[in-house]
């Protein structure tokens, strides 16, 4: 199974807000911090949402109802 980049969030936060959302619809999600220094706690720095290669339209289509431009 290959994880791939559905979306960046700008801070931990909201990147676990997204996978919430996601995994609410049936898409697997994980969040990964973009630094290193997230092991000291919440991360402020953009996050990344993965989901399932086979789910990431799914996903995007998802996130896209929540995200303003």
């Amino acid at each position: 199974m290959k994880w791939v980049c559905a979306a960046t969030a700008p801070d931990q936060l909201v990147a676990e807000m997204w996978r919430e959302l996601l995994v609410g619809q049936g898409i697997a999600a994980v969040v990964r911090s973009g630094d290193t220094a997230s092991y000291l706690g919440v991360s402020a720095y953009p996050c990344r949402v993965l989901v399932r290669e086979r789910d990431l339209d799914r996903a995007k289509r998802v996130l896209a109802t929540i995200q303003t431009p």
